[in-house]
């Protein structure tokens, strides 16, 4: 089996969907508009500078879950879907994924944002395999509000690859891992073939020292696999 790994937020769309499900809830007064921009700003700043507080972000994330109404929550994210995350479609990422599922690999989706957000892209996406930060449910299938697990974010992304590949006895031989992130070169720095993806300039500048190849799904071609 050789996997196909990618990075989702400003990967496969042109945007962050953490960041942007906060600038949402804002805009539909679901949450303190100010104040909540404010953090929610604060704490996209420290991910692109690659000092965020994982556990402080999401659980920041995902206090809007706790203790609400399933159906409620559910249908908060289909609007979601139809009014952000459809303006940050990009078709040759899907070219990109179809790429790949033709070749017959194993397609996977490898995310530091959480499961509830990520969940229906990667569906949408037709990719069977998500690794993402886990909300924590309770036993009545509701949302804590806390993270469950080690979140999937910078070392804690190879960690939970790690674990997915020792539990269905796989391995990284021929892999590949698509991000735009700098954030992501612990796991870029072990897969077979790692490509950046529209990367910001620190990845840009590790990508040119070691020869990676450098990828844009903001255009309408896909150069990759080869």
């Amino acid at each position: 089996m050789t996997l196909a790994i990618f990075d989702l937020d400003n990967t496969l769309i042109a945007g962050d969907s953490d960041h942007q499900w906060g600038e949402f809830l804002v805009g539909r007064g679901e949450v303190d508009g100010a104040g909540y921009k404010a953090a929610n700003d604060r704490f996209y700043q420290d991910y692109l500078d690659g000092t965020l507080d994982i556990f402080a972000y999401q659980e920041f994330v995902l206090s809007v879950l706790k203790g609400r109404d399933l159906d409620e929550l559910h249908a908060l994210r289909r609007d979601f879907m139809a009014q952000v995350i459809d303006a940050l479609w990009l078709p040759a990422a899907e070219q990109l994924v179809d790429k790949h599922r033709r070749r017959g690999d194993t397609l996977m989706i490898i995310t530091a944002t959480n499961d509830f957000i990520t969940g229906p892209i990667a569906e949408r996406l037709g990719v069977p395999h998500l690794i993402a930060t886990t909300a924590e449910r309770d036993d009545r299938g509701g949302y804590t509000g806390r993270v469950a697990g080690v979140p999937s974010y910078r070392d804690g992304k190879v960690e939970r690859l790690n674990d997915w590949l020792e539990k269905h006895g796989e391995s990284l031989d021929g892999s590949w891992f698509y991000s735009d992130s700098h954030n992501d070169l612990p796991l870029l720095r072990k897969v077979d073939h790692p490509v950046a993806v529209d990367p910001d300039e620190t990845l840009a500048r590790a990508a040119r020292e070691r020869g990676w190849p450098i990828l844009s799904l903001r255009e309408t071609t896909v150069g990759a696999p080869s």
